[in-house]
């Protein structure tokens, strides 16, 4: 058995935002953080390439010793994390496991909503693909569940507008939109993982009384629950606390922006 990180992958950005969460409950592990920044955005490409590339960040991370994979990209868990699971990991080594972001924020939705009217932010990809009606549907049969395509909101964070007028603008217009669609909503998750980043923005003109999720403190329980669980998996991950960055892009403009997602100095390595 192979002992190694805690493997972190994500189209870009965003899935620091989870990576944060988890090193604030599991500062103790190792952990790889790969983004694949030079092909991202994946919210707008298909379910084959979404998968295709989810794929080879995942073999990726195995040969680098990774036991266990999060998958912190809502897209590449909508598009390519069940093909994965129930088709490719069995044949490359059914002794590591891959997970995704979107069914442990479902899990917490039932003690979260009281009046079963969730509302969905995410890229386009993500609410396309139906995944989040999917699993709240298994798990809550009788929730209304309305996704809202947001494909302004990563580029205005991405290019450091999360704080100026556009982001207002955007923010505002896909908010009502969602509202409009169902005036019963209590309870929206932030379905994008750079999301958190607009935060301020989207609980400024969010309707009093309306939760907002976000995922980072949700994935990062749902994994010390998971360990606990599995304890032939925990053992496997070695403890030594510290973090490698990955990139498929330029490490210096890597470095620059996600220095504002973990509040921290940045040193990635060029893939």
């Amino acid at each position: 058995m192979i002992n190694g990180p805690i493997g972190v992958f994500d189209s870009g950005y965003g899935g620091l935002t989870i990576l944060r969460g988890i090193r604030k409950l599991l500062p103790q592990y190792d952990y790889i953080y790969l983004g694949d920044n030079a092909r991202a955005p994946y919210g707008n490409r298909s379910f084959d390439i979404v998968y295709r590339f989810t794929l080879e960040a995942v073999k990726e991370l195995f040969s680098r010793g990774c036991p266990l994979v999060i998958l912190a990209c809502n897209t590449a868990s909508a598009k390519a994390l069940r093909s994965i699971q129930q088709r490719d990991l069995p044949l490359m080594d059914p002794g590591r496991r891959v997970l995704g972001v979107i069914r442990p924020t479902v899990e917490v939705l039932g003690e979260l909503s009281p009046g079963g009217h969730i509302g969905v932010f995410g890229t386009p990809g993500t609410i396309a693909s139906g995944s989040y009606e999917m699993e709240i549907g298994k798990l809550y049969p009788h929730f209304v569940t309305t996704g809202q395509a947001c494909p302004m909101w990563v580029p205005l964070v991405e290019n450091r507008e999360s704080a100026g007028p556009g982001a207002d603008y955007f923010v505002k217009k896909y908010i009502g939109s969602l509202i409009e669609a169902d005036p019963e909503i209590d309870t929206v998750v932030l379905g994008c993982t750079h999301y958190p980043l607009l935060i301020d923005k989207i609980l400024q003109y969010m309707p009093s009384g309306i939760k907002v999720v976000e995922q980072g403190d949700i994935v990062a329980r749902s994994l010390v629950d998971y360990l606990g669980r599995h304890p032939e998996m925990e053992t496997r991950l070695t403890r030594g606390g510290g973090v490698q960055y990955l990139t498929t892009e330029n490490p210096e403009k890597f470095n620059d922006l996600a220095a504002l997602f973990m509040n921290s100095e940045v040193s990635a390595v060029k893939l």
